[in-house]
């Protein structure tokens, strides 16, 4: 089998002079993370089915993210509305041929620790004409005969946080540990909720001021003997981390295939599953289905 059997394909572009809010909603309509950027002055809904497209580079969802707490304060200070593509894109990504392999593939996206290669016609004609994720990766493995389970491929180390930690120490938490995603306790240490890079990076958007995100919550007043009225004022807190936590969660044992693994990425495209055998002993993530794809 070979990437063009497995690449996703028409790709949805942005240009790269187009406000950072059109990406977003393109990624939120479309259900994807990834976006292929190209030189400015495009039709609205282009994709890869255009003709004579050639990528300039990609922008994802945690490029946005991390890319806008990197940029110059008069970039930060805008509304994402103002802000173009090219302030938080990727230039010049790698890309790869249809012929190539799904192991090549793996070996790329995993060396150069990248989500998606677009796939160009070939050396001489670098045309876009698809692109392969990690989640297409995923998928050709679902399809495999392999009888790995969860516990040969998982990874023990995680990170926790309690459901009203606030999204500062989630940040930290995450940071610091150099995770991509983190799990959300409750008072008994159990898991209620999971955050990753593209939560964050989904929410930290809405606030156009570059801080990060809050609620408005309703505050009663005790009521005055004699039947008066309460009173309700509105007042500004910091979210905390249950509200932005994907939930519910989903979780394997450590007995389970891999395969079945790989086939719920694909259904809920995920990125990480949560293990759980009494209690939390570890995560399987895509990258380690991808590792076994090139172990195979």
């Amino acid at each position: 089998m070979k990437v063009k059997d497995i690449m996703s394909s028409p790709v949805y572009l942005i240009a790269s002079n187009e406000p950072i809010s059109r990406a977003r909603n393109l990624m939120l309509k479309h259900g994807i993370s990834r976006l292929v950027v190209i030189e400015n002055d495009m039709t609205k809904e282009a994709t890869s089915r255009s003709p004579e497209v050639i990528s300039i580079g990609v922008v994802t969802k945690t490029d946005i993210s991390e890319r806008l707490d990197q940029a110059e304060p008069k970039w930060r200070r805008r509304p994402i509305g103002n802000i173009p593509i090219s302030v938080v894109m990727s230039l010049d990504p790698l890309t790869i041929y249809p012929d190539a392999t799904p192991r090549q593939a793996a070996e790329i996206l995993l060396e150069n620790n990248i989500s998606g290669l677009p796939v160009i016609r070939s050396k001489t004609d670098r045309n876009l004409i698809g692109i392969i994720t990690k989640l297409d990766l995923i998928r050709y493995y679902s399809t495999l005969d392999d009888t790995t389970v969860v516990n040969d491929i998982m990874e023990q180390f995680f990170v926790t946080v309690h459901r009203h930690h606030s999204i500062s120490h989630v940040i930290h938490e995450m940071k610091s540990n150099e995770v991509d995603r983190t799990i959300v306790v409750d008072d008994s240490n159990q898991p209620v909720g999971t955050i990753t890079k593209t939560d964050l990076a989904m929410n930290r958007m809405t606030n156009p001021e570059g801080g990060l995100p809050s609620k408005d919550v309703k505050m009663a007043r005790k009521n005055h003997t004699g039947g008066e009225k309460v009173f309700r004022s509105v007042k500004e807190v910091s979210m905390v981390a249950e509200d932005i936590m994907s939930t519910p969660i989903i979780t394997l044992s450590k007995n389970s295939s891999v395969i079945d693994a790989a086939k719920i990425m694909v259904d809920q495209r995920i990125n990480g599953i949560l293990v759980v055998d009494d209690e939390i002993t570890g995560i399987v993530y895509a990258k380690n289905i991808i590792q076994a794809i090139i172990a195979r």
